[in-house]
């Protein structure tokens, strides 16, 4: 029987929100989710849009998780 143990490299998420506060703390969790399976943040990269027909702003983000070394 033979048994491997194969590593997550690298890890690309997103997410988006209406909210800032709420899209801070989605990131937040999948960091400590993430440091557990040894995954550090490469970069992360952010941007907010305006439905001008309604005036929500939605919030978007792309974090790129490196394991680390």
């Amino acid at each position: 029987m033979n048994f491997q143990i194969d590593f997550i490299k690298d890890k690309v998420e997103f997410f988006e929100s209406t909210d800032l506060r709420d899209l801070e703390k989605q990131i937040t969790e999948k960091i400590e989710q993430n440091k557990a399976i040894l995954l550090e943040v490469e970069s992360v990269s952010h941007q907010m849009s305006v439905d001008y027909n309604h005036g929500k702003r939605y919030y978007s983000a792309v974090v790129h998780f490196k394991s680390a070394k």
